[in-house]
């Protein structure tokens, strides 16, 4: 009984703490937007902040992809395990990631994000001796980066290593799981200084090239929000009326709470157990809920995926260095890999957007300061993109696997069968109990 409270306790600060970044980092780009305007000299000499943010996301990939990339191969074993559940959510959410990331790079392809803002690398001894030189000494104390791909290439054979080894495995797993944590801890005390780090990268930016730089993010901005839009409806809704029948604005509608959650924090790990209940609730079995939604977070992360090509393109053309079809074909790959087992995490986004550019176009990262002053502008886009990939995803694999009651799950988005907001707990909200719908419930518990 004491844990409930504290539990109930915790979560309001988390929200608070992440909604007093969101603001600091939208003031920090408008006001790094107003000098670079009206004092452009200025803005331009506030670039170092900018590129200490940047080496210090450099900093810390190496050990997120590693830990990550180890957990997630753990996960795909896991997720293997349950049977055909498993595997066909698995093949699904890597053809997904697979398609959303190419819907990213013809997308940015198409509209050339960042194109005349000829973006340069900063130089320290641009600014005199001893400006340079405090500069230099400042960003000296920041560790250097660590090679990525080896780091991956690693990550790949530990994970796999740890798999054959079966329980004897497992610890190392436990430990690996703790030194995430701390990673990610890291992670989020880097992500506090965003608003220092996107000041100075948008005050330089607009300092050099003036209104071109506004312009250019507005059109990544709103293209990237488009895109996201016109895939949730075509493809998303267009796979769900085709194997279910069921419509993909009602579902958005059932979700409407999920999403002003998910909004407020940026994260869409905030309506994870809310998308269970509700999942549920919409007539999709208890296994295959509990198999499909977690292992989702971690591998079905379509508008992480969309936001990952856009952002890399959006860079290598503001910087001049545009990526040739082969370079973006291999970026694709390596996203696709990298961009597992980091659901959730603030800044985790940025740090693989930043291990995809290091892996293949180390010099294209100085451009990445631009790229931190409006990540959080596409954050809401990305995790609620991811969330409804989840959703829709959980209702086509209970289709696949005969898991789900049609009619239950019409009446749910039809508000016939409201869900009670106030209980949350899955078994009061409609699920088959019918002797005609309970034998695709008895099939799959021998899943679990």
């Amino acid at each position: 009984m004491a844990t409930t409270p504290h539990t109930a306790e915790q979560q309001p600060k988390k929200k608070d703490r992440t909604h007093w970044l969101y603001i600091m980092v939208i003031v920090a780009v408008f006001a790094g937007a107003a000098i670079g305007l009206i004092a452009p000299n200025a803005g331009i000499a506030l670039e170092p902040l900018g590129t200490a943010f940047v080496a210090l996301i450099k900093m810390i990939i190496a050990p997120v992809i590693f830990c990550t990339i180890v957990l997630g191969v753990g996960s795909v074993a896991k997720a293997a395990t349950v049977g055909k559940v498993g595997g066909i959510a698995l093949v699904y959410f890597l053809i997904m990631a697979t398609f959303a990331l190419i819907i990213g790079l013809v997308v940015g392809n198409f509209i050339h994000p960042g194109e005349g803002l000829h973006l340069k690398p900063y130089e320290a001894a641009g600014g005199g001796d001893d400006e340079g030189g405090m500069v230099a000494f400042l960003m000296s104390l920041i560790p250097g980066d660590i090679p990525v791909l080896p780091t991956l290439v690693l990550a790949l054979l530990v994970g796999f290593a740890l798999q054959s080894m079966g329980k004897a495995g497992e610890p190392v797993l436990t430990g690996i799981k703790h030194i995430q944590a701390v990673v990610f801890k890291l992670m989020m005390m880097i992500m506090w200084a965003a608003p220092v780090g996107a000041f100075g990268a948008i005050a330089a930016v607009v300092g050099k090239t003036g209104w071109a730089a506004i312009g250019s993010m507005a059109i990544l901005m709103g293209a990237f929000y488009l895109t996201c839009a016109l895939f949730i409806v075509i493809v998303l809704g267009g796979m769900l009326k085709l194997v279910t029948g069921l419509n993909i604005f009602l579902l958005l509608k059932y979700l409407a709470r999920e999403f002003l959650l998910i909004f407020s924090t940026s994260s869409s790990e905030s309506a994870l157990p809310r998308l269970i209940a509700k999942m549920e609730h919409a007539g999709v079995s208890k296994p295959v809920v509990g198999i499909t939604v977690p292992t989702g977070y971690s591998f079905n992360l379509d508008g992480t995926a969309i936001y990952l090509t856009m952002a890399s393109l959006f860079v290598s053309t503001a910087m001049g260095m545009p990526m040739s079809l082969g370079e973006q074909i291999s970026l694709l790959v390596f996203m696709i890999i990298a961009s597992k087992g980091a659901a959730g995490v603030t800044g985790a986004g940025l740090a693989t957007l930043a291990a995809g550019l290091q892996s293949h176009r180390p010099e294209l990262l100085d451009g990445m300061g631009v790229i931190v002053g409006i990540d959080k502008f596409m954050s809401e886009c990305r995790a609620l993109t991811n969330f409804t990939g989840n959703a829709v995803a959980t209702l086509l694999i209970g289709k696949w696997t005969n898991e789900i009651d049609l009619d239950q799950a019409r009446a749910a988005l039809n508000g016939q069968s409201p869900f009670d907001e106030l209980s949350l707990q899955p078994d009061a909200h409609g699920a088959p109990a019918d002797g005609g719908e309970s034998g695709p419930g008895e099939k799959v518990s021998t899943l679990s």
